[in-house]
């Protein structure tokens, strides 16, 4: 075999593997999507309010800093259970006395620290480089953070569910459906930039009553309660059924056998 017969053959290879695995083919056209869909919607309302950024200074900042708290949160429970599938360890986990709930619960923290540690690091060079501190909005930030964590963990169980069931080709999701949420979440824009059908979607993720929570400290100085409960009840249902969702992929993995075969 020639060395062209040989490339062509790899391709093929390749080509099969992507037939085979859709989250694959979505994620070719899916990167570049959510780019022009979240920087066109600030682009738009840049346009429209050019005066509004000066109203808050640090507006960028904050919601850089908070959005990856819901980023790392999610992170932290998916890409951590991914290295026990790439380790092929998830079988012998569960031969110990190991419960699927405490493996979750475990999954949690480990989230919980990866993510103090990487948006702190962040929010302390802030401090240094730009003069602005995000701890300046006191007790509000805590119950930013706390709900955007949530968030993370809930859509890092859907992913770890996902994967359980369609196998590691499904891994891209990690990235896929958290940067999905991004632009109808109101990260650097508020709600009523997106078009109408969208803002309902919007008003029910937990992270769009966040970041227009935080808009509302930043620039009014008021921190509102009602935004905050939504939060924390949309929140409560998203966990529920993530954590659910978990416990029944797990269980279909273990009754047909697919922990000890967690590849493709």
């Amino acid at each position: 075999m020639n060395m062209a017969a040989r490339v062509y053959a790899m391709v093929l290879r390749y080509l099969y593997l992507m037939r085979s695995s859709w989250p694959r083919l979505v994620e070719l056209a899916y990167w570049p999507t959510m780019q022009m869909i979240l920087w066109g919607f600030l682009n738009q309302f840049l346009v429209e309010q050019s005066d509004w950024v000066a109203q808050a200074a640090g507006m960028f900042i904050a919601a850089v800093l908070l959005w990856d708290v819901l980023f790392r949160a999610q992170l932290g429970v998916s890409l951590v259970f991914f290295e026990e599938m790439y380790s092929r360890n998830l079988g012998y986990l569960f031969v110990s006395p190991l419960r699927p709930y405490e493996l979750v619960s475990a999954l949690l923290l480990i989230s919980c620290l990866r993510t103090l540690i990487g948006v702190g690091t962040a929010a302390l060079l802030a401090i240094v480089f730009y003069h602005y501190s995000i701890f300046d909005m006191g007790l509000a930030l805590l119950a930013f953070f706390v709900n955007l964590m949530v968030m993370g963990w809930a859509i890092g169980l859907v992913v770890v569910a996902m994967t359980l069931r369609f196998g590691l080709g499904a891994e891209g999701l990690a990235w896929a459906v958290i940067f999905a949420v991004a632009p109808v979440s109101g990260v650097y824009y508020p709600i009523a930039t997106l078009p109408e059908w969208l803002q309902s979607v919007a008003w029910a993720l937990p992270a769009s009553h966040v970041f227009e929570g935080m808009r509302e400290v930043l620039i009014h100085g008021v921190f509102s309660s009602s935004m905050f409960m939504h939060a924390v009840l949309l929140n409560v249902l998203y966990l529920a059924m993530g954590g659910g969702l978990f416990m029944v992929a797990f269980r279909a993995a273990r009754q047909r056998g697919l922990l000890l075969h967690v590849g493709e």
